[in-house]
């Protein structure tokens, strides 16, 4: 007698920079046989064309505007996952700081949005056995209706050491910096109007700051585990 395959399911991950949301999300999906979708990715592929294209980032209208352009592509596999801006790489150039410092600002802006979350929408519908989405509004705006919704926590200082942990040998940083980086950043998108960073209401909170990633990863599995066998 065979074994039904596992049913199909879509996981959404929250939380706020430095809480371990993409190393979780990819290793959960890698465990579980699932897609894997970084939304921030496309959010920084979309600043990044702007910047390179000489739009101005302070200038929301400016922004709207040229938000169509850019072809947006993300590969979903969590072993090695993809972005490309008009058929280009753009995984290296979306990290630099000079992206991370405009990324709140572009993002804000409702037509960026509007346009991204058709894209992250259209991708997750079309994932072949379900599919981690992770950001910071897929529960809430993105994908309210996903199967399950977990929300990332931790403490600034447990999230500035992560951060620049990750960022040593790029760019040189200090502790300090980088958490007050994170507090604007946090401050930027949880106050924006459109699609504020925000725990949706049926979200399990996750506080990682005194565990592990491997105990994160297993936390999670154990979630949409249970999600599953309860569909079941």
């Amino acid at each position: 007698m065979e074994t039904a395959a596992p049913s199909a399911v879509i996981v959404a991950i929250d939380g706020p920079s430095g809480t371990g949301k993409s190393s979780t999300s990819k290793a959960v999906a890698a465990k579980l046989g699932l897609r894997y979708l970084d939304t921030g990715a496309q959010y920084r592929a979309i600043t990044w064309w702007m910047i390179t294209n000489g739009i101005d980032t302070d200038d929301p209208h400016a922004i709207a505007v040229a938000a169509g352009k850019p072809g947006i592509v993300s590969g979903t596999d969590p072993a090695a996952p993809t972005i490309t801006v008009d058929g280009l790489d753009a995984s290296g150039p979306i990290r630099t700081q000079e992206v991370t410092s405009k990324v709140s600002a572009v993002s804000a802006v409702p037509e960026v949005r509007t346009l991204i979350t058709e894209l992250q929408r259209s991708i997750a519908a079309s994932a072949e056995g379900g599919i981690v989405v992770e950001g910071r509004d897929i529960g809430t705006t993105v994908l309210p209706d996903a199967d399950l919704k977990i929300f990332l926590t931790a403490s600034p200082e447990a999230r500035a050491a992560r951060r620049s942990g990750e960022l040593r040998g790029k760019e040189a940083t200090d502790l300090a910096a980088t958490k007050e980086a994170l507090i604007k950043r946090d401050a930027a998108d949880s106050g924006r109007k459109t699609s504020p960073l925000a725990k949706a209401g049926d979200a399990v909170e996750v506080d990682t700051t005194e565990l592990t990633l491997d105990q994160v990863i297993e936390c999670v599995v154990t979630l949409v585990e249970e999600k599953r066998a309860a569909r079941t």
